[in-house]
């Protein structure tokens, strides 16, 4: 069995491209590219204060924002259902919400600790949500 199981290392080990080891570079990760710039995109961060952010969403709907697309991007995910659900709850069936998620390549920057090493770069992947919240019908307008 043993012997069966070493030709299918091998080649997983092939497929994936070699990290170097982090005790002879410093690893330094790149900001990720923003896909969309404007006024009602906004990208959620887990160091960004959550009330803060509530607060901005709620301004920019309540002022005539017709939608409003948030960004998430690994462990920032969860704050962006989060909030996303929670503007669901205060504008009580006004809003209706459009998910998307997807992976985001993100590069590393690899710089060496010593001489005799190259300055290199890797590529991960990161899990990514885009969330879009358009109202439905404005709040105490006729139906």
């Amino acid at each position: 069995m043993a012997d069966e199981n070493t030709p299918q290392k091998k080649e997983d080990s092939k497929k994936r491209p070699k990290r170097h080891p982090n005790k002879n570079y410093a690893l330094k990760k790149r900001v990720p590219l923003k896909p969309v710039d404007g006024d009602n995109v906004i990208y959620i961060t887990r160091k960004t204060n959550f009330k803060a952010q509530l607060d901005k969403c709620c301004d920019l709907l309540t002022k005539g924002e017709k939608d409003i697309i948030l960004h998430g991007l690994g462990a920032a995910i969860q704050r962006c259902c989060n909030l996303a659900l929670q503007l669901e709850i205060l504008f009580s069936g006004t809003c209706q919400i459009e998910v998307n998620t997807g992976t985001v390549d993100c590069v590393d920057d690899l710089e060496p600790l010593t001489d005799e090493l190259d300055f290199d770069s890797q590529v991960r992947c990161s899990s990514s949500i885009h969330i879009r919240i358009f109202r439905t019908a404005m709040l105490g307008a006729n139906q």
